[in-house]
């Protein structure tokens, strides 16, 4: 068997990564927004540093003609250190400083400004009537942001270092990383735990499957005791909902596999008694034609009995066929059929093969009309009048009455023993002592199946001294 070329991601995985993933999107969104609002507020704090500087510059210039600053050292009091100004006359001579440490003895030590500053500070020229900001890269110092206003003889430039300002969001953006980080560490973390726990009882259904799965179950008698427990078939939870599916699918298969196993039983019983049944006139059939090639004299009486045994054998297949037939769903005839005639014709015809009961016969004025198979309904009918007959003694009163949803047959007999009623119309069902003068025990069965296959149903209420075979029967449509 080829194995899969990837391990299988596991639910678990799945939903802490999604989860994982979450936290890190929303700490990368959340970040990006502090670090561009944090940009901007340092931008704007800086862009007004950067205009106060430029007007202390200008009011601490002398002039175009006499370089920036005030006093010796050219910066006043209050510059921020690594504060740059020029003053750039229109003569292209500049000059200008550089703040390059501050005590609190003096007011700034400054540095001149080399000739590759100037003239990049000396490039930067204002448009409009207002100072101009912008970013521009001094060697040797860094990135500035400076500004420049037009003065009579020329124009006067200061700016600040933007080295703190890109310190700050450097560090705040390694801080959100960090955090990020940890973040997602934890969310994993605690994602797993939580995610392992909520799963804990899917894990349990599903141990409850794999126990299932490996019962027993191609044959014999099978319980399954295996189901879920209550707790987890609340079906307003999706854990619940599969709980409770596989509990009903399991009830289910218990069932189908009880029927199935009972089938089994009765084909098993089936085969045994038809065979039991089978294998008595066969016998007698072999008996009587060994005697008769022994004893030539006993022929007639031998032929007597082979022909006897045969139509019983007969007899008891095409009961087998029949029944077979109806078990496979064969359709029976279906036709109006005069049930008084039929109830008539087999009471008199018990009459005549039994007088030493007692027949009696009621029928409504109106004729009786059901839908149905007359040859087959006519096979109801005398098999329970013969029952009736074979199973009582003399003297019986047996009592058929015919009604407009069927018939029913009753006799004050002994009745049926209480634990053979249960079972009167399953195949090769005997009764006691009392009620087993011959019969192969399919007649009931017989009854039971034919009736069914009518789409009626039969019923049995036995008593000593009453009992009652009920048969309804669909009767024709108006």
């Amino acid at each position: 068997m080829r194995r899969p070329l990837h391990r299988p991601v596991t639910l678990t995985a799945r939903l802490v990564a999604v989860v994982v993933l979450l936290v890190a999107l929303t700490a990368a969104v959340i970040g990006t927004v502090t670090t561009l609002a944090m940009q901007r507020n340092l931008d704007s704090q800086l862009d007004g540093d950067v205009r106060v500087a430029l007007e202390r510059t200008i009011r601490g210039s002398d002039g175009p003609g006499r370089g920036p600053g005030r006093g010796e050292e050219g910066f006043g009091p209050g510059q921020q250190f690594g504060s740059i100004q020029a003053v750039v006359p229109d003569d292209g001579t500049a000059s200008g400083l550089v703040l390059s440490e501050q005590d609190e003895d003096s007011w700034g030590a400054a540095t001149a400004l080399s000739d590759d500053q100037l003239d990049v500070l000396a490039d930067v020229r204002a448009d409009g009537d207002g100072p101009e900001l912008r970013t521009v890269y001094v060697p040797d110092l860094g990135r500035y942001r400076v500004g420049v206003r037009e003065v009579p003889g020329g124009r006067v430039v200061a700016g600040l270092p933007l080295a703190d300002v890109d310190d700050t969001v450097g560090d705040l953006v390694r801080l959100e990383l960090l955090a990020t980080l940890l973040g997602v560490v934890a969310a994993a973390a605690v994602g797993t735990v939580v995610v392992r726990r909520q799963l804990a009882s899917l894990r349990e259904v599903s141990a409850t499957a794999r126990r299932v799965a490996e019962l027993p179950l191609a044959s014999g008698e099978i319980e399954m005791a295996e189901r879920v427990p209550a707790r987890l078939t609340d079906e307003r939870t999706e854990v619940g909902q599969v709980g409770s599916a596989l509990n009903a699918m399991l009830d289910h298969v218990e069932d189908s596999l009880d029927r199935r196993y009972r089938s089994e039983q009765q084909v098993r019983q089936f085969v045994a008694d038809a065979s039991h049944e089978l294998r008595t006139p066969l016998a007698t059939i072999a008996g009587y034609t060994e005697l008769a090639r022994r004893r030539p004299e006993t022929m007639p009486a031998a032929l007597t009995k082979v022909e006897n045994e045969s139509a019983r054998m007969t007899a008891l297949v095409e009961d087998l066929l029949l029944l077979a037939r109806l078990d496979a769903g064969r359709p029976l005839q279906r036709e109006p059929v005069d049930l008084s005639r039929l109830l008539l014709e087999a009471v008199d015809d018990a009459r005549v093969v039994d007088p030493e009961h007692h027949w009696r016969l009621s029928l409504p004025d109106a004729p009786l009309v059901v839908e149905g198979d007359a040859a087959r309904l006519h096979q109801v009918i005398t098999n329970l009048l013969t029952n009736a007959s074979r199973y009582t003694p003399p003297g019986t009163t047996v009592t058929v009455t015919g009604s407009a949803s069927g018939f029913s047959v009753h006799d004050d007999g002994p009745g049926f023993a209480p634990d053979l009623a249960p079972h009167a119309f399953e195949r090769f069902t005997r009764g006691d002592a009392a009620r087993s003068r011959g019969g192969a025990g399919l007649g009931l069965s017989l009854v039971e199946a034919i009736v069914r296959a009518h789409g009626g149903t039969v019923a049995l209420a036995s008593r000593p001294g009453d009992t009652t075979i009920t048969v309804a029967l669909p009767t024709v449509p108006a």
